[in-house]
């Protein structure tokens, strides 16, 4: 796997809005952590953004440089930090894929610490359509008795958890 992100241009981008464009992981935290630190106000700050990704203030202005010049964020020195319309877009794509991912784990009966940390790593590296199979597993998981029962089997080890009912129907 490279170093960035597969299926972006799936599920909501076109591909001749991402024409060329390599977005690095790094990129895609930086993105995300924009996209819920805007989700209320409107923009973010710098120093928000350091404290929400644990790095330090001239780390975020250095990714910010880069992100603007990509066509992702409106930024000036000392002001504040806003995504463009295709910014919100790819932004929006990621924390989707970690939300699916981490309900997913979730599902699985992780930890939400374990479930969190797992989704942030996973989200740069599958593909649109293993994220959607793993969507449809865990709602599946999740939602249905038997997808339950399932899943309860699953955690004991035992194999075949169901009856020949429940597997005919």
């Amino acid at each position: 796997m490279g170093p960035t992100s597969p299926g972006l241009g799936e599920g909501g981008l076109g591909a001749s809005e991402l024409r060329g464009m390599r977005i690095s992981r790094s990129a895609e935290d930086y993105l995300e952590a924009i996209y819920i630190l805007s989700s209320e106000k409107g923009y973010a700050r710098v120093l928000e953004i350091a404290r929400h990704l644990g790095v330090k203030p001239p780390s975020v202005t250095q990714m910010l440089r880069k992100l603007r010049s990509m066509g992702l964020v409106h930024y000036e020195r000392y002001g504040k930090v806003v995504l463009t319309e295709l910014g919100r877009k790819v932004a929006r794509r990621i924390a989707s894929r970690h939300a699916d991912l981490k309900a997913f784990l979730l599902a699985l009966g992780l930890a939400e610490p374990v479930a969190e940390e797992e989704a942030c790593a996973m989200e740069h590296v599958l593909h649109e359509e293993t994220i959607a199979i793993l969507r449809s597993l865990g709602k599946f998981l999740s939602g249905a008795p038997k997808g339950l029962k399932c899943l309860k089997c699953l955690r004991t080890g035992k194999y075949l958890c169901l009856s020949e009912e429940e597997q005919e129907a």
